[in-house]
């Protein structure tokens, strides 16, 4: 890992939850001495970092002080705290949890020399009329139109913080904002309703039943043909790896693996992982979703591979074998 000097800390926000509990397990592999932040609340989140050695954990309300206290201690903040829900509906609250804390954290790491990377999102992109390629022009940035508040949330630190670059304003001395696509993975058991489908229909495809997916109400989609760009949560905490590796690597950056597979594959693969013959049945979509559903996503990774990343990215069966192999396999969630 790169260190800078005598800054042997790195903070992850949301360091309980899904994507970052693994990028803090990652990391504490890797040696670096790692502090969560996060609010554990009264659900099982503890239980994702409960085999993690970690330096300390805080609360999201003590972090921008504990910062200003301790800045020359830490190295690196990997901003993965959000309501990460895109069906919130709650404008102000999107403020005050995702928006507001982004924003001050890439002031104070601008201002305390912090490099810092951030989880945008592929709901950036909203229905994909205008591609999914991680350009950082502003033209480009403002003809992204998300399909929800949460997709919003991100593209606005994006346009920001890209607008701050260029126009020589302070920034961090390495910066990234993260474009997740659909991320699926162990550490996710406490999500509810936005736990990926693989984790919800794990239980009844080992118990050879049959699994629901929604129908299409595109016609240009078959049921079940909806695409997806599907990343292994391990290839996620790699391209976080890989950027401590690379201080010279700054920007927006997509993670998939910039092959989009429908929700069919998906299902059929974790029928094969359970070792079951597929048995799936297609329903209607919520009406409430419609609107807002997403049929395709791909991510365009030339710009990360052009950065200097080579690792090749997990295909949808290893990545789906592996996950219920080591984590889903026994449990009923």
């Amino acid at each position: 890992m790169t260190l800078g000097g005598s800054r042997d800390l790195v903070i992850v926000t949301g360091g309980a939850g899904f994507i970052g509990s693994n990028i803090a397990r990652g990391l504490a592999e890797d040696g670096l001495r790692v502090i969560v932040c996060d609010w554990l609340e009264r659900d099982s989140k503890w239980r994702n970092i409960s085999d993690i050695p970690l330096e300390d954990v805080i609360a999201p309300e003590a972090l921008l002080d504990f910062l200003e206290r301790q800045a020359g201690r830490v190295q690196a903040v990997i901003h993965m705290g959000a309501i990460s829900a895109t069906t919130e509906t709650d404008g102000d609250l999107i403020i005050a949890r995702n928006i507001r804390p982004t924003l001050d954290l890439w002031d104070l790491c601008a201002r305390k020399g912090l490099r810092f990377f951030y989880a945008s999102s592929a709901a950036t992109y909203g229905d994909g009329a205008s591609g999914f390629g991680d350009s950082e022009a502003m033209a480009d940035l403002l003809a992204l139109a998300p399909l929800n508040l949460y997709g919003w949330s991100k593209l606005m630190a994006d346009r920001r913080f890209l607008s701050d670059a260029a126009a020589g304003r302070p920034c961090p001395p390495q910066w990234a904002g993260l474009r997740f696509f659909n991320v699926y993975g162990p550490r996710e058991d406490h999500k509810g309703d936005m736990r990926s489908v693989i984790h919800k229909i794990y239980p009844t495809a080992a118990n050879g039943g049959e699994v629901t997916l929604f129908k299409s109400h595109d016609p240009a989609y078959e049921d079940g043909g909806q695409l997806r760009d599907f990343v292994y949560v391990g290839d996620c905490v790699n391209v976080v790896r890989w950027l401590m590796e690379a201080p010279e690597a700054s920007g927006i950056f997509n993670v998939g693996t910039g092959a989009a597979r429908s929700f069919a594959d998906l299902a059929r693969a974790v029928f094969a992982a359970a070792g079951q013959e597929p048995r799936i049945r297609y329903v209607d979509m919520p009406e409430s979703i419609r609107g807002a559903y997403q049929y395709f996503t791909q991510a365009d990774m030339s710009k990360l591979r052009a950065k200097g990343y080579s690792r090749p990215f997990t295909s949808l069966e290893d990545g789906v074998r592996q996950y219920v192999t080591t984590h889903l396999r026994g449990r009923n969630g």
